[in-house]
C-alpha cells in the first residue's frame, strides 16, 4: 500500500473582520482580513484521518461566526461518512477545533497529553485561557479518554505510515501540527500554528497565544516538516481556497491541498 495521501481542506464557517485582529500590535492599514474555518481529511491506502471537527450552528451562533457548510454535510460531499471515521487528530482544544462532539462515534482521537492537561488545569481559571474553550468539548474528550477512545501522544509521534503529529505549543500549550506525505511532497498542516499564511511569513504572530516565543519557533518548526514553504498550509486563510485547485468542479470551499498550487 502507498503511503502517500490525498488532502482535503474544506470549510465550514466564516467570520468577517480586518488585519488589526489578526496580529499582535494590530496592523496599520487594518483592511478587511476574514477568517475562514476548516476541517481536513487525509484520505489514503491506509485509512481516512482527519485533523479537527469543527463546531456546528448552535456554536457559531454563540461565538458570532458564520456556517457556510456543516461539518457532515461538508464530509460527505467528498465522500466521508462521519460515522465510518476511525481516527481524528485535535490540533488543539478551542471551540472551533473540537466540536461536533456527537458527529464521529467510532472514531478514536489523537491529542497531546500537555493538551488535556492544559485545558483542564489551572490555566483555565483564567478568563483569557479559557474564552476559545469549550466546557462541553472539554468533558466530552474527558468521557472519551474513560471510553478508551483516546491516544495520547508526548512530542512527535507517527499516526500511520506517511502521517505524523508533533508538538509545537504556542497558540495553545499542547497544539500539534502534522505533517502528511503526498505525491508532491511533505505537506504541513499548521492549524493554529499559523492562522495566516502573514503570521509565519512576516513573523507576525496571532495575538490569542499562550508562548510567544513557541509560536515564533513553531514557524521554523513546520519549515524544517515542510518540503517547501508552499507546502506550510495555515489554519483559516481564505487564500487556501484560492492557492490550491477545487476538489472537483461545482463545488466550492474545498480544495485539494496534495496538487501543486495553481
Amino acid at each position: 500500500m502507498s503511503d502517500e495521501y490525498e488532502i482535503y481542506a474544506i470549510r465550514y464557517a466564516h467570520l468577517d473582520r480586518t488585519a488589526r485582529h489578526n496580529f499582535i500590535g494590530g496592523d496599520e492599514h487594518d483592511l478587511p482580513m476574514a477568517l475562514d474555518y476548516f476541517i481536513w481529511a487525509i484520505v489514503g491506502d491506509n485509512g481516512t484521518y482527519l485533523l479537527d471537527t469543527g463546531f456546528d450552528e448552535p456554536m457559531g451562533q454563540k461565538r458570532g461566526r458564520q456556517i457556510v457548510r456543516p461539518v457532515d454535510q461538508g464530509l460527505r460531499a467528498v465522500g466521508i461518512d462521519p460515522a465510518s471515521v476511525q481516527n481524528i487528530i485535535i490540533s488543539h482544544m478551542h471551540y472551533d477545533h473540537a466540536g461536533n462532539r456527537d458527529m464521529f462515534p467510532n472514531a478514536r482521537y489523537h491529542i497531546q497529553d500537555s493538551e488535556m492537561e492544559f485545558c483542564t488545569g489551572r490555566c483555565m481559571c483564567q478568563e483569557y485561557m479559557r474564552h476559545a474553550y469549550e466546557p462541553g468539548d472539554v468533558g466530552a474528550m474527558v468521557e472519551r479518554v474513560f471510553a478508551d477512545r483516546v491516544c495520547f501522544h508526548d512530542g512527535d509521534s507517527e499516526i500511520a505510515p506517511g502521517i505524523s503529529v508533533h508538538h509545537v505549543g504556542g497558540h495553545t500549550r499542547g497544539l500539534q501540527i502534522t505533517r502528511v506525505k503526498t505525491k508532491r511532497g511533505w505537506v504541513v498542516l499548521g492549524s493554529d500554528a499559523s492562522h495566516f499564511y502573514a503570521n509565519f511569513e512576516q513573523r507576525r504572530p496571532f495575538p490569542v497565544v499562550e508562548n510567544v516565543a513557541e509560536m515564533i519557533a513553531g514557524y521554523d518548526r513546520m519549515a524544517e516538516l515542510a518540503s517547501s514553504p508552499k507546502h506550510i498550509i495555515p489554519g483559516h486563510d481564505p487564500l487556501m481556497l484560492v492557492r490550491y485547485p477545487a476538489f472537483k468542479e461545482g463545488l466550492d470551499g474545498v480544495v485539494r491541498l496534495d496538487a501543486n498550487p495553481v
